[in-house]
């Protein structure tokens, strides 16, 4: 059993797996959190604030080296698997999971690091394809292993960029940085106000109290996510243009609403003056949020998140009827201080503010609402803020 600030226990024992794969004890344990968004979304590309927190379940990464000068990848949540021998540096092979460690790997190498080969056992209890960053999670907790193990020399920071590069070169997806920053600088009962572009932050005291977060997995493959996503950077960018035309700005979120109410007549076009609009009003509601969490004004911090998701329905039209379900019961639920999707819509999760006491109630009743309304069952997990990446004591 293994014991982090996150997590009490493992009800998986991942010492005796490792044993059973290898033969012999693992000699190192880590573990990476997942990520929601707490508020703030959509605007990471318009220069806007994100407030992201690490959750309290992610990747495990068990390892010790070996003699044999290769690389072993195991996952307990995948069959396929990977041996390769230690070299220069890797290629993406296929669509397997394994490539997310592999490509860490070759960026150490092609960095100049002498690596060692490594026997590794990953688990992890992130659901696959919600949006809480899975992906991110297993990129952070191999290369915090690698630093540590083979004395990198990178900061935190240089960790998270190094994640964030190998995901858009070696993986092919072109994300933004968020994630791999949440997952990284995380901490317990505290959420990060980033800007994106400068990756200044601020960590927020965010004691949820009686609550804890509900994310709700709609369950829906997430087929428009991309096409729609791609769509709504570039009517933002003709938006800002349009406000160009007079105000001498970088990005749609470097004026608040007042200035932006002021200036709307210059956006003629009726659907992007709504993209326009929930980005600064959004940028706003971050601001806001972080006051009301700080001062434990959950009841008010709840309110933002509900307004966030009615802009994310109405003006920015990202979230779809799946999304606008769960947030619709927990509206009707007294329980429920807040709720709203969380990631890029048209599927994924959806997070809710819940009264710890009252969390099988609602899971229970969320998930009757949902089937009877789309027809199948969500799936509903628990969270509390947890912390970042670190090693596990064993």
């Amino acid at each position: 059993m293994f014991s982090t600030n996150n997590r009490i226990s493992m009800e998986i024992p991942l010492q005796q797996e490792f044993e059973k794969l290898y033969n012999k004890k693992a000699t190192n344990a880590y573990f990476s959190p997942g990520r929601v968004n707490l508020i703030g979304e959509h605007i990471d590309y318009n220069g806007g604030l994100v407030m992201p927190c690490a959750i309290t379940f992610g990747t495990y990464l068990l390892v010790s080296r070996n003699d044999d000068s290769v690389f072993r990848f195991r996952s307990l949540n995948f069959k396929d698997e990977l041996d390769t021998p230690l070299q220069a540096g890797y290629h993406k092979t296929g669509e397997g999971w394994f490539n997310y460690p592999l490509g860490i790997i070759s960026r150490f190498l092609n960095d100049g690091h002498q690596l060692q080969g490594l026997d590794m056992l990953f688990y992890g209890d992130i659901p696959i394809s919600s949006g809480l960053s899975s992906s991110a999670s297993i990129e952070v907790v191999t290369a915090f292993a690698l630093n540590e193990l083979f004395d990198g020399g990178y900061s935190k920071l240089d960790l998270v960029k190094l994640s964030q590069s190998v995901e858009n070169n070696f993986i092919g997806v072109n994300c933004g940085i968020m994630d791999q920053f949440a997952v990284a600088f995380g901490e317990k009962n505290k959420a990060l106000m980033l800007n994106c572009n400068t990756l200044d932050y601020k960590a927020v005291d965010s004691n949820l109290g009686e609550y804890i977060l509900a994310i709700i997995n709609t369950n829906k493959p997430r087929k428009l996510a991309e096409s729609k996503y791609n769509e709504r950077v570039k009517e933002c960018r003709v938006a800002l243009t349009a406000l160009q035309q007079e105000l001498n700005i970088t990005y749609l979120c470097d004026i608040d609403t007042v200035t932006f109410n002021k200036y709307r007549h210059l956006i003629t076009d009726e659907v992007l003056y709504k993209r326009a609009r929930h980005v600064v009003e959004e940028n706003d509601r971050v601001k806001l949020a972080a006051i009301a969490l700080s001062n434990n004004k959950l009841t008010e911090f709840g309110q933002l998140m509900y307004a966030s998701h009615n802009s994310l329905q109405v003006m920015y039209e990202v979230s779809g009827k799946e999304l606008d379900t769960i947030v619709e019961y927990s509206k009707t639920d007294p329980n429920v201080a807040g709720a709203r999707m969380t990631g890029a819509g048209f599927g994924g999760c959806a997070i809710a503010l819940v009264k710890e006491d009252a969390y099988e109630s609602f899971s229970k009743n969320v998930i009757e609402y949902y089937t009877d309304k789309i027809g199948y069952a969500p799936s509903v997990y628990w969270s509390l803020i947890g912390d970042g990446v670190g090693a596990v004591a064993q």
